[in-house]
């Protein structure tokens, strides 16, 4: 029971933070068709602007000016560069931004070095909220949880309930009237963009001291947002957040499970002397969501939710 309630807390928090991600790229892909192959690197600017600035400002204050510069960062990069390369089509946008998230890493390395920074949890949270089975639960970890959750309910809201969010979502399908109707198209996109990478910035803010912040941070999360994505359906925020919770807690009870396959198909005469009854189940925890996204390309390629195939 105890090994179950901490996998469910644990998947939540990171099924959430995966989502804040997502989200972003899932907004971008839907309204601009651009697969944004930079988008992790924007979380990882989040993690080292908030570490930077919290040096100077405090943690509170970063978690609100880290997420704005990134955001910024992400205008300049649409108007600068992407609004000129989507007239080349999709694949001159997908090298652009390919190449862009090796720009950004070789620049983290330059200004911040090749190893980790001590980007640590704030002071005020850096203690036990409660315990549960014996154990102390950190407070910063429902921090993120509500976060996360705040971010979730807000982003509804303002897509749901507010004209802005009207007007975006009318972009999305209908860009010509939107544009007949006096609204500028392109400064829609721009902020999209920049909406999109500033929560990818914030999920930086609230994971780099949780997780690490080094240069290497992008490229080995990004791979599984592109999997959320996908196996959410492309462009859909609600398969979006459904496939983040389950890769969440997938992946979290994978690691909690410490059993070997020699263990559990030990009815068939496995055993733990060969090299396939050795391997546990927490050892592939890493290979389950592209393991997931495989499946459901050869079954449901347009994802859970999503409209279009690949």
């Amino acid at each position: 029971m105890e090994t179950v309630v901490f996998a469910l807390l644990n998947g939540l928090i990171y099924g959430l933070l995966l989502f804040m991600l997502s989200s972003g790229l899932t907004l971008i892909f839907s309204m601009m068709g651009v697969l944004n192959m930079a988008h992790a690197s924007f979380y990882m600017l989040g993690a080292y602007f908030a570490f930077t600035l919290g040096q100077h400002t405090g943690f509170w204050f970063a978690l609100f000016l880290a997420p704005i510069c990134v955001g910024a960062a992400g205008a300049c990069v649409e108007k600068w560069g992407l609004r000129k390369v989507h007239a080349s089509g999709h694949v001159a946008e997908l090298l652009f931004t390919f190449g862009l998230a090796y720009v950004i890493e070789e620049l983290v390395k330059i200004i911040w070095g090749k190893f980790a920074v001590a980007y640590e949890i704030p002071s005020e949270l850096n203690f036990s909220l409660f315990e549960l089975f014996g154990s102390q639960y950190p407070a910063y970890r429902i921090f993120m949880l509500a976060v996360s959750i705040g971010m979730l309910a807000g982003l509804w809201y303002l897509l749901k309930r507010t004209r802005i969010g009207l007007i975006i979502q009318a972009s999305l399908t209908h860009p010509h009237m939107v544009s007949h109707l006096g609204h500028n198209v392109p400064r829609i996109f721009m902020l999209v963009f920049a909406a999109g990478c500033a929560l990818a910035g914030l999920a930086g803010v609230i994971g780099g001291n949780y997780l690490v912040t080094e240069p290497s941070m992008a490229f080995s999360i990004g791979p599984i947002v592109f999997v959320v994505v996908v196996v959410g359906g492309m462009g859909s925020l609600e398969g979006a957040f459904i496939a983040s919770l389950l890769i969440g807690f997938l992946q979290t009870f994978a690691i909690s499970i410490d059993a070997s396959f020699a263990e559990i198909f030990s009815f068939a005469g496995l055993s733990a002397d060969g090299d396939i009854g050795r391997i546990t189940i927490a050892s592939l925890a890493p290979m389950l969501p592209f393991i997931l996204l495989v499946l459901m390309l050869m079954l449901r390629p347009r994802g859970l939710m999503g409209e279009r195939e690949f």
